[in-house]
């Protein structure tokens, strides 16, 4: 019984994640990543956020997977520690249906920073989604995000124009 309830949980639940390092300490990497203005200049997967980064605020973004239509939703925001951490859950239509909560983390690394993102879905139409390549191209969009983002934050310690 325990074996299949357990099962069955985990087949409700993926993570995607992509880490990369990044040649420029955490608050540089921090401000590009909060700089949503400047999305639609240099993120090649999500293409633009509305809002403020602040615990309880609905956001407005819109992501582009490779190959894929543009798709928008309104996360809420549910943790911010700058310099440190942005995380966000979005739902599709109802809590448990097909949940994504979305997390940004930089960690302090040498003098530089390793950037994960990651998201972890759950709710009942995760195993549906997991069919498609919906997932695959969610992990393909947040690795062209990280290399955007080490490229702008590098350029940015070098004083070049990003």
């Amino acid at each position: 019984m325990i074996a299949s309830s357990l099962a069955r949980y985990r087949s409700l639940v993926r993570e995607v994640r992509a880490e990369t390092v990044i040649g420029a300490p955490p608050a540089i990497v921090w401000r590009v990543l909060t700089d949503f203005t400047s999305y639609p200049d240099w993120n090649p997967f999500i293409r633009s956020i509305e809002g403020k980064p602040w615990v309880g605020t609905r956001l407005s973004v819109d992501i582009r997977s490779p190959g894929r239509r543009s798709m928008r939703f309104r996360p809420m925001v549910l943790r911010v520690a700058k310099d440190r951490e942005l995380r966000w859950i979005g739902r599709v239509l109802v809590a448990g249906l097909f949940d994504g909560e979305h997390r940004f983390t930089i960690i302090p690394e040498g003098d530089g920073s390793r950037f994960v993102q990651a998201e972890v879905f759950t709710g009942l139409l995760v195993p549906v989604v997991d069919l498609t390549s919906t997932l695959r191209a969610t992990h393909l969009g947040f690795l062209l995000m990280n290399q955007a983002l080490r490229g702008r934050a590098e350029r940015s310690i070098a004083g070049k124009p990003s």
